[in-house]
């Protein structure tokens, strides 16, 4: 399997850098390691580059969104180096990992160039995806990398130095959601056939001589069920779990337990409110404005198709305040309803998504409410599910509170029965 084996010739990243930024006429200037990828994956590095021309200079000004002319350019060169892995050993998370960078690497070069000023992302500048025949393409045999504009001279403030966003960028975190989610509806074609399959499934159709995965995850984010049948069997087996036999038991004999169909109701299937999620929403993974009144986010690793319920309920358990949540006590009963403070968040992006929401058709869309209120709660119990078979972080009074709640109200259970 190519796509798992780490390069034959490995070169350092500056190498790779100089020639990636010669083919669009820019030269390294400087080079910085800042990050290493989680798991040790590769690293995260701060570049400049110069450019070689007027013209180059001018239109890479205009990526940057640089409101006056320099003579080197803030860039980010994200290196992908898997560490080595034993020969023969089919391991999902592995899979699962370096899958991922494809995926990041398709969403730079066939997504992010037609969203709107809205939805603020960072601009790739070169990419090994698109190396082929180029000059020094040979000595990337095997290397995963991608240059892209650097978001912090705009978006000065990193989100992963608090665990908690406050009001204002929490809002402006609904605002980038609503119009990714909205403004990506009509790039979700009914054929997903391109579309990556579950680690361990894309695996197998490779082997088979089936390369057509080449776009984004079928299913969005990390946490959903068929990627995580591990954990879930060790959490059907703990018997000192709350969660294990109201989330694994079987509902009837022979029947699936609720987790399976919450799961069956997650997995994308076609339906108009559709869109395309990021997979991975955390305050670790956003700059804000000093203002806070606009976000930019980064890391795409996972996106994919989905419903956007799914990024709000990782967004509101990590990085939304208690008292956002809670009507401003920050306390919580042990089976909590929908708050006035909940409720007033997920309207505000439900207003959002849905004005000017239309399909790759250009109809409008009809998403409901009460739908979206249905879609929510399931969110929230398929995200309890992983955290509770993973481990718990974030606001995990309010998450348990809520899902126990929804799991004792007779009519979702019915409404997810019936769909």
């Amino acid at each position: 399997m190519q796509y798992a084996i780490p390069p034959k010739n490995p070169i350092e990243p500056e190498q790779v850098a100089t020639i990636m930024l010669s083919w669009y006429g820019l030269e390294l200037v400087s080079s910085r390691k800042i990050q290493t990828l989680w798991a040790g994956y590769g690293f995260i590095y701060e570049i400049t580059a110069r450019a070689t021309s007027e013209e180059i200079a001018d239109e890479l000004q205009r990526a940057c969104r640089l409101d006056s002319a320099v003579e080197s350019f803030p860039l980010i060169l994200k290196f992908i180096a898997p560490p080595p892995r034993q020969l023969g050993r089919e391991d999902e998370g592995h899979l699962r990992k370096v899958l991922s960078y494809e995926v990041e690497q398709c969403f730079y070069s066939d997504v992010a160039p037609g969203l709107g000023s809205a939805t603020a992302v960072a601009h790739c500048v070169a990419s090994t995806r698109d190396s082929r025949g180029r000059p020094g393409a040979e000595r990337l045999d095997g290397v995963t990398a991608t240059i892209m504009t650097d978001l912090r001279p705009r978006y000065p403030v990193a989100g992963e130095k608090r665990s908690e966003l406050n009001e204002l960028q929490v809002h402006a975190a609904l605002d980038w959601l609503s119009s990714f989610h909205r403004s990506t509806r009509k790039l979700v074609p009914r054929d997903l056939r391109e579309f990556l399959l579950p680690p361990l499934d894309e695996a197998k159709r490779r082997r088979g001589g089936d390369l057509s995965g080449t776009k984004l995850w079928l299913n969005g984010g990390y946490t959903y069920l068929s990627t995580r049948r591990k954990e879930y069997a060790s959490l059907a087996e703990d018997e000192y779990s709350e969660w294990s036999p109201v989330l694994c038991a079987p509902t009837t004999p022979g029947r699936q337990s609720i987790a399976e169909m919450v799961a069956s109701f997650l997995t994308p299937r076609g339906r108009d409110c559709e869109t395309l999620i990021h997979g991975d929403v955390k305050s670790e993974n956003l700059f804000t404005t000093n203002t806070g009144r606009e976000v930019a986010f980064f890391d795409f690793q996972y996106v994919g198709v989905g419903l956007g319920a799914c990024d709000l309920a990782k967004l509101f358990t990590c990085s939304v305040p208690m008292t956002l949540l809670t009507d401003g006590d920050g306390d919580v009963a042990e089976a909590a309803p929908m708050s006035q403070g909940e409720k007033s968040l997920l309207a505000y992006y439900h207003f959002k998504l849905v004005d000017g929401f239309k399909d790759s058709e250009g109809g409008l869309i009809e998403y409901r409410w009460e739908d979206f209120v249905r879609h929510w709660e399931t969110a929230l119990v398929d995200w309890l599910r992983f955290q509770a078979s993973w481990g718990f972080w974030g606001n995990t009074e309010w998450l348990e509170a809520r899902v126990r709640f929804i799991l004792k109200d007779r009519q979702w259970r019915d409404w997810l029965q019936g769909n």
